[in-house]
């Protein structure tokens, strides 16, 4: 099937756009290289809204294009016996896959991926149009021989096209409205038990063996004087006494 394309708006004459290229290379007329550009302008249209509903706005798609344009027409050999369109198709198009992978994705992600990550884009959407439905992994893998694996993960970069902010709002409750870092998780309030475990380490060998496992149940273990003396099988009181003697025993080494 051909692909029919709005190349170009009318010419005045069959032969303007081979008159307006060989006036461009013969005497660099700003004119003329103008007037190609303005007349190829819907083509470069056209390629950008292939690339629309892409997460990026279709003005900045169009402009892309645009510059795709004019480097072809700065480029293009009439010599070559080519028409210009044949020649200006896979250029624009190389500027739009080049926007994408470089200036449209808020993270770093390898370029082999991020061209993966069109393939895999475009398939769904030429799968989905003859089926009705989302495509499986399987089923776009098939139609672009690639491994499910890869295709995977295509879709799993996908996402790294676009970030949230972790200060954006997301839902509320009786105290307010929450941000999405939010739902990170809080604080972990066994650090300060970590700090003091560390600092412990290099001064506990100087006590006794049974001071040093009641120590280190308590601040490594995080048990309570209670499930110590279980452990020990002695009261929680002579648990309390031989933890704090400790204590000021190590806190005399440590600023002795």
């Amino acid at each position: 099937m051909t692909l029919q394309l709005p190349l170009e708006k009318s010419p005045p004459d069959p032969g303007w756009e081979d008159t307006m290229f060989k006036r461009y290379r013969d005497t660099a007329d700003p004119g003329a290289r103008d007037a190609l550009i303005d007349h190829f302008i819907p083509l470069a249209r056209h390629l950008a809204r292939r690339y629309d509903q892409r997460g990026e706005p279709l003005d900045d798609l169009v402009q892309v294009a645009c510059l795709g344009l004019v480097k072809a027409v700065d480029r293009f050999d009439p010599g070559r016996g080519l028409r210009f369109s044949s020649y200006a198709v896979p250029t624009i198009l190389g500027e739009l896959k080049r926007y994408f992978r470089d200036a449209g994705w808020a993270l770093h992600v390898n370029r082999t991926i991020q061209e993966r990550v069109l393939d895999v884009t475009r398939a769904m959407d030429a799968l989905s149009a003859h089926s009705g439905r989302s495509p499986s992994p399987q089923e776009i893998a098939a139609y672009l021989g690639l491994s499910t694996e890869e295709v995977i993960e295509a879709l799993h970069a996908g996402a790294a096209h676009d970030t949230a902010s972790l200060d954006a709002p997301t839902t509320g409750d009786e105290d307010g409205p929450l941000t999405l870092a939010d739902s990170f998780g809080e604080i972990d309030r066994r650090y300060d038990v970590v700090e003091h475990t560390a600092a412990m380490s290099r001064v506990i060998r100087v006590l006794p063996r049974r001071e040093q496992r009641i120590l280190l149940l308590r601040f490594s273990g995080d048990l309570t004087q209670t499930e110590i003396a279980e452990e020990l099988g002695i009261s929680q009181m002579h648990v309390s006494r031989l933890i704090r003697h400790a204590l000021e025993r190590l806190r005399a080494v440590a600023t002795a």
